[in-house]
């Protein structure tokens, strides 16, 4: 599992995909994430931008991504 970190209260899903080069640009994320290919805590999510926070799980393409703090 990739773990990303962040220093906001939460980060929205097509950043996640954008940030761990998962898709190549905000529009490829959109379309794949509303055709249902993005999962996060174990659904199916169509949000781009749906809010996550650590402890929360993507899993997009064959990826597992977990969401922690900096310290």
């Amino acid at each position: 599992m990739k773990i990303v970190t962040i220093t906001t209260e939460f980060i929205r899903l097509q950043d996640v995909l954008k940030l761990c080069n998962l898709v190549e640009t905000g529009g490829e994320a959109k379309e794949r994430i509303q055709e249902g290919e993005a999962q996060v805590n174990g659904e199916v999510c169509t949000q781009r931008g749906k809010k996550l926070r650590p402890g929360d799980v993507v899993f997009f393409d064959g990826q597992e991504i977990g969401l922690q703090y900096a310290d």
